[in-house]
């Protein structure tokens, strides 16, 4: 394998120190695909840590059983902007804008996005989009959840704080479909000569899949935010019962775009960690094709799972057997790339720095909620558990337990590329622990929660579920102390941490073919296509007679 690696480094042309983005590039409007990408990521990672904020008030509340800390409107604000903030601020742009930016131009031997200017408009839709929202708690921050369900969201005397919501929403959907568009035209239509499908990385399948999830689902989510705020500030009907229209419209409409929503945040975190396995346990991915179409079958299944949330609104006996169905089929592809993370990892040469340890913890965090996914897709048991804790435990360990630990994992392996210098393990591993204890701490006691009852968004709540409560909000305290390790080390490796070199991993994927941080042009050359992108242990013959792309820039 080192031979590989050798052979691959020998055959790039040597290149010039390629730290010469300045800082300003970073506050500018850049067409640079890896700017850009680094942009989503500092500016996603900030609304994390002001949803995270928020978050804290909710548990600090939550400690005691009377509203002692808050007003119950503002409690109400808080936990939509939070799930708002999370969703569409943090996870999506985060592993859609953030890491795809970066990373997709760099695996298939592009030098850029396919449309660069569209590309940053897509960025520079987020910030002013996140300020909005946020300046909502200015006017009356909206108090309906992140649903959004009418009537209560076209009654209520919060008008102002949800119409800024609405504007928000829709804002940062478009977004997505610009970012989406791009994806998909770069991918089908610049990888390098002699990279098929079936030989680019897996991290690319997933973009590509969450890619079309957001190209067809998110249209119907911004009809429908249109649709609300016409009923809100122009008084139609579409949705208002007093006035003949029908409110469980809007949740199918909802629902289409939500649910899907999902795997636009999940997709790319397994591609996330269908890269870092292989590398940190020096063997090939097991099962790249099952991985790959599982991708798809995933987004194939996703736009026809959405009316399971609401089994609780009338739906029909015959409706409900459908989607549950329909939800009990998406565990199979999902399954497919747990028992593939997991034979790859069974015998390898396993190096348990952070981001493998980010890695497992996403695979076993995962598999909790995925687990209490598939009981929650039986309509008795769904009917039985609607509106409780036992739904804030499931989403959260699907979300934050998979996305954010996936997302951190992320951060550790591609840091040394991005910045050209190595983050300190010691923090890595202090603020793994922290995270995983901090998060099963607050969020795994809330599925007794809601199994004995205890229902979600209220800020007042029976005193039998107080001790519960307690250890969630210790949890929670946890969880966010656990940020301050990370962004610690992030800062001062930024500046002064050890230098990298150019593949610290040893990895195999084009990224780690040039330099760290790579070129502005990603490579002085042309890339090299010398090896599979998970070829470990693969003797180096077999390699003689694959072809060799080299050359200058024109």
């Amino acid at each position: 394998m080192t031979q590989v690696i050798e052979r691959i480094s020998a055959t790039q042309p040597p290149e010039p120190s390629s730290d010469t983005t300045h800082w300003r590039e970073y506050f500018s409007f850049s067409t640079d695909h890896k700017v850009i990408g680094i942009q989503y990521l500092v500016t996603t990672f900030g609304f994390y840590l002001l949803g995270g904020l928020m978050a804290s008030v909710i548990r600090a509340e939550l400690a005691t059983p009377d509203t002692d800390l808050v007003s119950s409107d503002l409690y109400n604000g808080l936990f939509t902007v939070h799930a708002t903030v999370m969703i569409f601020l943090w996870i999506v742009p985060a592993v859609t804008g953030g890491f795809g930016n970066y990373l997709v131009p760099l695996m298939i031997g592009a030098r850029d996005m396919a449309f660069p200017k569209l590309n940053a408009v897509a960025f520079w839709i987020i910030p002013p989009a996140g300020a909005l929202l946020l300046s909502s708690f200015f006017f009356g921050a909206p108090s309906t959840g992140w649903t959004a369900y009418p009537p209560l969201s076209i009654l209520t005397d919060q008008h102002v704080g949800q119409a800024i919501w609405i504007f928000s929403i829709i804002l940062l959907g478009t977004s997505s479909i610009l970012a989406a568009v791009n994806f998909v035209v770069t991918i089908f239509s610049m990888r390098m000569p002699g990279m098929d499908f079936f030989s680019m990385p897996l991290f690319c399948w997933a973009i590509l899949s969450a890619s079309g999830l957001v190209l067809i689902a998110t249209p119907v989510l911004a009809g429908a935010m249109i649709l609300l705020g016409f009923d809100l500030l122009a008084g139609t009907n579409f949705f208002n019962p007093t006035g003949g229209g029908d409110p469980v419209v809007y949740q199918h409409l909802f629902w289409f775009y939500s649910h899907p929503a999902v795997y636009v945040m999940i997709l790319p975190v397994f591609g996330i960690i269908s890269e870092i396995l292989p590398v940190h346990s020096r063997k090939p991915i097991f099962g790249y094709k099952a991985i790959a179409f599982s991708s798809v079958f995933i987004c194939i299944l996703g736009l026809v799972v959405w009316a399971h949330h609401m089994f609780t609104s009338g739906t029909p006996d015959w409706l409900r057997i459908f989607f549950m169905i329909a939800t009990l089929l998406v565990a199979v592809p999902t399954g497919i790339k747990v028992f593939s993370w997991l034979a790859t990892l069974w015998g390898g040469k396993l190096r348990l720095e952070s981001p493998l340890l980010f890695a497992i913890g996403f695979v076993s965090m995962f598999v909790v909620g995925g687990l209490s996914g598939v009981m929650l897709g039986s309509v008795p048991v769904d009917i039985h558990l609607h509106d409780t804790y036992f739904i804030v435990a499931h989403f959260h360990y699907v979300l934050f337990g998979g996305s954010v630990f996936g997302i951190y994992a992320g951060f550790y392996h591609w840091f040394p590329k991005m910045v050209g210098r190595m983050l300190n393990e010691f923090w890595g591993k202090v603020h793994f622990v922290l995270t995983f204890v901090g998060f099963n701490l607050c969020f795994l006691p809330m599925h007794l929660l809601g199994l004995q009852g205890m229902p979600r968004r209220v800020a007042q709540y029976d005193p039998q579920f107080a001790n519960i409560n307690v250890i969630c909000s210790i949890g929670a305290f946890i969880l966010a102390i656990s940020t301050f390790p990370f962004l610690f080390n992030a800062a001062w490796s930024w500046f002064y941490g050890p230098k990298a070199v150019d593949n610290p991993w040893n990895a195999l994927t084009l990224e780690w073919t040039t330099s760290s941080p790579p070129h502005p042009h990603n490579w002085i050359g042309e890339p090299v296509l010398a090896t599979g992108p998970y070829d470990y242990g693969v003797p180096m013959d077999e390699f003689e007679e694959e072809s060799m792309f080299t050359g200058t820039i024109d």
